[in-house]
């Protein structure tokens, strides 16, 4: 597949693939995605903005350059914003690979890391020497301040231009609480939710803090999804009982959607508002007890993003469909183009998947 390495959003040729509930792959433009949905359908997207996740700067030990890539976090509190678990990179910048990318110098616990106008400390290695958990000085409103005068988007090398905060942020962007953009939703416009509204399809968001796609490391990669905290606002939990009561369809606008529902009903047997951590790791044994579709951008087989495909379709469907995306010349990452996905017919899912959200009747 062709990487798409410029920032639009929506361009107006977009495609959009549709994998049926039968295995059976359309190919659609994708400002026709409302027309998929249906009366009393809820569509749920993410509405996280994007951080400043990648800080340059040295370290203070050796006088070495270094990229932090911020990563994970313990909440979505505005004021939890001391701690974080973090990417280190050595000399280099976005224009490079990051396979190519070299190691840090080597890390130890209270190594001071110098990060423009922040400094950060080394708290502790995490089985891995590009992987960290450190603690930023300051208060909140410092390390917010240092966040958005140094801090730029994490860039990938196949993006030719430098990305602004405002490329990585979906239309429906509100708290900056994701690592990296949930890029799903740069799919969504406000002609699409009008459309989506006349068709009788409700919207609703929760809020997740989509995390990064790639190290670079392939034993670091295997460990990603990390957990990741979520919030779920009761009138999207609501929206979501009254849809499974109606036998319609929840549909994700990407991964991150998917994860939090899932962990959520995993963890209590039903979707709860309120904050939860996203630990579930979906994947083809990994039953889908709450999303029925989901919109996601084309992902490269082996990564994080492609495994959670696996939970909604085959193997074979998928290999189908990754010779079609070749063949329709789809664009792929995060500026690319769409796939539509739904839950296989002979897929896994869990034996509360219509029952317990239905007898819920409302969220308690």
């Amino acid at each position: 597949m062709i990487a798409a390495s410029r920032p639009v959003q929506r361009p107006s040729d977009a495609k959009l693939m549709v994998i049926d509930a039968h295995g059976a792959i359309a190919h659609r433009a994708r400002a026709s995605l409302a027309e998929l949905l249906g009366p009393g359908d809820v569509v749920v997207a993410n509405d996280a903005a994007t951080l400043p996740a990648s800080l340059a700067g040295v370290h203070a030990p050796t006088g070495a350059p270094i990229e932090i890539r911020l990563a994970q976090r313990a909440s979505l509190d505005p004021r939890d914003v001391r701690e974080f678990v973090a990417v280190v990179f050595g000399a280099g910048d976005r224009r490079m690979r990051t396979e190519d990318r070299p190691p840090p110098p080597a890390l130890h616990e209270a190594d001071v890391l110098v990060l423009g106008p922040l400094r950060a400390t080394v708290r502790r290695i995490l089985a891995h020497p590009r992987l960290v958990a450190l603690a930023f000085d300051g208060t909140p409103a410092q390390i917010w301040s240092g966040l958005a005068a140094h801090g730029k988007p994490i860039q990938y090398a196949y993006m030719e231009p430098s990305l602004a905060m405002w490329d990585v942020w979906t239309p429906v962007a509100g708290a900056p609480v994701a690592f990296e953009a949930p890029s799903a939703g740069f799919a969504l416009d406000w002609r699409t939710l009008r459309a989506l509204r006349q068709r009788g399809a409700a919207f609703a968001t929760l809020t997740h803090a989509a995390g990064i796609s790639s190290t670079g490391d392939a034993e670091l990669d295997r460990r990603l999804p990390l957990d990741e905290p979520y919030g779920i606002a009761p009138s999207t939990a609501a929206a979501i009982v009254r849809a499974r009561a109606r036998g319609k369809r929840v549909v994700a606008v990407g991964t991150s959607v998917v994860r939090a529902l899932e962990s959520s009903f995993a963890e209590h047997g039903r979707v709860r508002p309120g904050e939860g951590i996203a630990r579930l790791r979906i994947g083809p044994e990994t039953p889908l007890n709450v999303v029925d579709a989901m919109l996601s951008g084309t992902h490269e087989p082996g990564s994080s993003h492609y495994e959670l495909l696996r939970g909604f379709t085959g193997d074979t469907t998928l290999r189908r469909a990754d010779r079609e995306l070749e063949a329709h010349g789809y664009r792929t990452h995060e500026f690319g183009d769409s796939v539509f996905v739904e839950r296989a017919l002979h897929s896994r899912f869990g034996a509360f998947r219509r029952t317990a959200l239905a007898a819920a009747g409302a969220v308690r």
